[in-house]
């Protein structure tokens, strides 16, 4: 179920009666770690651990209150208002998830998870406020309940319009915690007079492949390429359904989009000052809704490689993703180059993913003739009949990976000048050299945002159309 918690001096804020019940919570959340790692461990252990839990909370949230109260705390009813929202909302939702299942390995995990997150960042943070005087910022914009209660009835209406899931809502405070493996989306928005609007929107991996990934040809049961695609573009939609739910979000275009690490999204959010942070239990897995409007919003890029310096580009990209960056402004798509009979470029799209394909096929067809090849045999009898401007070639391939197809297209005397440009949704710098061991013309992410994809490959004909030696 996880590592140990380790309690460190950094977890005291100087106050005993604070301190001592931060340690006895830390001390029995260690107790149900060990309990998942146990077989024969029954429900009873379980449940009287948990109590156990909830009660030494309640009376902790109690005296800590009390506490700021008679210093005169200018924090205290936002720590009312997160005390509440875990006492009242979280815990009840997190018990009754473990009841409902018979206390299954995955309902331990989440309480583990969503307590164990949530009592480290709120130990960390809110309450070392409380000696400092600071009061909390990072809640300062989050709406009335009013709102809150609105905005949650649209995001349950919409998990199930899209999903068919009917959903608790566990939290409308939550605190960036990690509830299990999973798919981390962020979209940012713009209006014309340069406003900004940012969704952060979080599957667990359960929720996607139990759902829209069930009618995909995958068995894989993690988060794999095709279905972080498969959830971005469900985030998107998702995001542009609570757009047309609201008219004051109407006026919002969207420029960014992009799929993060928890370690990038947590960056992120801890930097934010959400108006909504809502977590849901869907029943197949949890999903998390937030929502800001930040003055500097926080930007990391996807990366793209179709350069002859493709490792030197990667590693700048590694270097430079974890630091803040101006946005950039996003051009309109260019016109994909023609031949010079004006005839359409012919692109082989060569993936196992039937899903990707199609993707592939939608994003490029209107301006190329695309050929599909779903094996790296299958693309070597497609080049043999007809021979095609451009091989958009998946890197990570059963059977015969990328690197075995371009090798067999490179001894081919015939097929040595058709360029190959690698899709991978590996970016780390040592993937990028074994990558590019056999010189192909480029590498591509498939985490960058279909237009972005589009204008790389229109780019890449663009600049061989100049090339005399690239024909």
């Amino acid at each position: 179920m996880g590592n140990r918690l380790i309690w460190g001096e950094q977890y005291n804020i100087g106050v005993e009666i604070i301190d001592r019940e931060h340690k006895k919570l830390f001390s029995i959340l260690n107790k149900l770690f060990d309990f998942g790692h146990k077989e024969g461990k029954g429900h009873f252990a379980c449940q009287e651990a948990i109590k156990y839990f909830k009660d030494h909370a309640i009376q902790h949230f109690a005296d800590e209150e009390a506490y700021m109260d008679s210093v005169n705390y200018p924090g205290l009813d936002t720590h009312r208002r997160i005390h509440k929202d875990f006492r009242d909302r979280m815990l009840p939702a997190l018990e009754n998830e473990l009841e409902q299942t018979g206390f299954s390995g995955t309902s331990i995990q989440h309480f583990l998870g969503v307590c164990a997150g949530w009592l480290i960042g709120h130990t960390l943070i809110e309450d070392h406020m409380i000696v400092s005087g600071e009061t909390i910022k990072h809640w300062e914009n989050l709406l009335p309940e009013e709102e809150q209660t609105v905005m949650g009835q649209t995001i349950a209406s919409l998990l199930h319009s899209m999903f068919r899931l009917d959903s608790q809502l566990i939290s409308n405070c939550y605190t960036g915690e990690k509830f299990g493996n999973g798919i981390y989306c962020r979209l940012v928005y713009s209006s014309d007079d340069k406003k900004k609007l940012e969704f952060l929107l979080l599957f667990e991996e359960e929720l996607i492949g139990s759902t829209i990934g069930n009618v995909i040809e995958t068995k894989s049961e993690v988060t794999d390429m095709m279905l972080s695609n498969v959830a971005r573009y469900a985030a998107k939609q998702f995001a542009e359904h609570v757009k047309q739910r609201f008219s004051s979000l109407e006026q919002f275009k969207i420029t960014k989009e992009q799929l993060l690490s928890y370690e990038q999204f947590y960056k992120i959010f801890e930097k934010q000052s959400p108006q909504f942070s809502l977590l849901f239990d869907t029943g197949k897995g949890y999903f998390a809704y937030c929502m800001t409007t930040p003055e500097n919003p926080w930007c990391m890029e996807g990366v793209s490689a179709v350069t002859k310096n493709a490792v030197d580009e990667i590693e700048n990209h590694l270097r430079l993703s974890s630091l803040p960056a101006e946005s950039k402004d996003h051009a309109p798509p260019e016109s994909a180059p023609q031949n010079a009979d004006n005839q359409k470029r012919k692109i082989l799209v060569v993936d196992d993913s039937n899903f990707m394909r199609k993707i592939m096929t939608d994003l490029l067809g209107s301006d190329y003739e695309v050929l599909t090849a779903d094996s790296g045999m299958s693309a070597i009898r497609s080049i043999t009949l007809t021979t095609p401007d451009l091989v958009l070639l998946d890197y990570e391939m059963p059977v015969c990976n990328g690197n075995q197809v371009l090798e067999m297209i490179r001894t081919e005397k015939d097929f040595t000048n058709i360029p190959v440009i690698f899709l991978t949704y590996k970016v780390d710098r040592a993937s990028v050299k074994k990558a590019l061991s056999l010189n192909p013309d480029g590498y591509l992410s498939k985490s960058l945002p279909l237009e972005s994809v589009k204008r790389e490959i229109d780019h890449f004909f663009e600049k061989r159309s100049h090339d005399p030696q690239g024909q």
